[in-house]
């Protein structure tokens, strides 16, 4: 498993990874995009911003990396960033197939993108990702895998996920939607030969979204690595954002609220990996801190209050305009 490299890490931030969704493409739903981004959203410009986060993580030690096919120009951003450091040679890298990248640069696109999760979207982004990262790329995901995803039962996938698998390469499953629990545990299910397909789960949870907890813990207990994705709810956690509790909590430790949402998730056994998806440098040191918050008892129990309903959460989400 690449991520067993995360354990020679000796700074408190081994277990916060960085991902690219904001960053990769000009157009996101996460809030406060126009004070994150600006007006320049070339894509020289989030090139740089992305080489600049890459940097900033990296020399704080930040050691895992994930992208998409979906994410825009995030994988190029990203292998670009490896091949001007050719001495780095300790991060992870993960990305994820399943979804086209379909807004062409705009922010303004009637879709920004497709979902599709056969055989043939697999060879084909596959082939698109091998020709970025060559034997950089040590992850590769099912993009957004739900209980109704034709990728739980494609057997012929399967069979090509396994061989990808059998020549090096770590294969794993993202979720999302109101059944992520269901999703995970289906996935559980799938074997080739005998041997579990699935080594690495990435699932949404936050403070306000912890319907997937009890499946990820058991995902966990089963030797999957589990990543979480979205700990601040595209942004509804953050600065002036963040419910008061929340607000609360982060004047109380000294600290900013988007770190005390990171912290929420760090302190669970099952979390492996927690993804900052910061936009600027500034915001990922800030995330950073998480790995300093302390949370007693009766912090956790304000946070856990916090807690929606999954279905009003993902409709909620799915209401957030791409900014």
């Amino acid at each position: 498993m690449p991520f067993a490299r995360l354990a020679a890490a000796t700074t408190p931030t081994r277990h916060i990874g960085l991902g690219l969704a904001a960053v990769g493409r000009p157009g996101y739903i996460n809030l406060g995009r126009d004070q994150d981004l600006g007006a320049d959203r070339s894509v020289e410009a989030l090139r740089a911003r992305t080489h600049e986060l890459l940097d900033a993580a990296y020399a704080q030690g930040v050691r895992y990396f994930d992208a998409a096919r979906s994410y825009g120009r995030a994988e190029e951003f990203l292998a670009d960033w490896l091949t001007a450091h050719p001495e780095i040679d300790d991060v992870v890298i993960g990305s994820k197939w399943g979804y086209t990248y379909t807004a062409d640069w705009s922010t303004d696109a009637e879709r920004h993108e497709v979902k599709d999760h056969s055989l043939a979207t697999f060879e084909r982004q596959r082939a698109e990702t091998d020709a970025l990262f060559g034997d950089r790329l040590d992850l590769y995901q099912i993009h957004s895998v739900t209980p109704d995803s034709p990728a739980l039962t494609d057997r012929a996938l399967h069979e090509r996920l396994a061989e990808a698998a059998a020549g090096g390469l770590t294969i794993g499953f993202s979720t999302s939607g109101p059944a992520q629990a269901d999703a995970v545990r289906a996935a559980l299910k799938v074997t080739v030969d005998g041997e579990r397909l699935f080594r690495t789960v990435q699932s949404t949870y936050n403070a306000l979204e912890t319907s997937a907890g009890a499946a990820l813990a058991e995902a966990h207990d089963a030797g999957l690595t589990v990543i979480v994705k979205e700990g601040m709810a595209n942004g509804r956690l953050a600065g002036s954002a963040a419910p008061a509790p929340l607000r609360e909590v982060a004047e109380e430790t000294g600290l900013g609220a988007d770190a005390v949402a990171l912290a929420l998730i760090l302190c669970r056994p099952w979390a492996d990996v927690v993804l900052s998806g910061a936009a600027t440098a500034a915001q990922l040191t800030s995330n950073l801190h998480a790995a300093a918050v302390d949370l007693d008892e009766d912090r956790l129990a304000r946070l856990a209050a916090l807690a929606e309903d999954p279905r009003a959460y993902w409709e909620r989400r799915g209401q957030l305009p791409w900014h």
